[in-house]
């Protein structure tokens, strides 16, 4: 007998069980192909969900530190950089 159910999707379609299993799929989506063989991304974007709290906590003080930064010599033309991956 058919039964009603819910169901999640991430940014490509791909159906999932949970929201959890969702955003994960988005998060290492977002990272990539990391390491060699089977990617590690999908372990590392459910340790990022998982420390969610911590991570925001770390987002929040790098933003209020950029806020107060003035580069060495502000006055002169200084072109920022991104920083680097990994």
């Amino acid at each position: 007998m058919a039964h009603r159910g819910t169901g999640f999707f991430d940014t490509r379609g791909n159906y999932h069980k949970t929201p959890e299993d969702a955003t994960i799929a988005d998060l290492a989506g977002i990272l990539g192909k990391i390491g060699e063989g089977d990617s590690l991304a999908p372990g590392i974007a459910q340790m990022l969900l998982q420390r969610r709290p911590e991570i925001e906590r770390l987002f929040e003080e790098h933003d209020a530190m950029l806020a107060d930064y003035q580069p060495v010599g502000a006055g002169a033309k200084v072109t920022r950089l991104e920083p680097r991956a990994g």
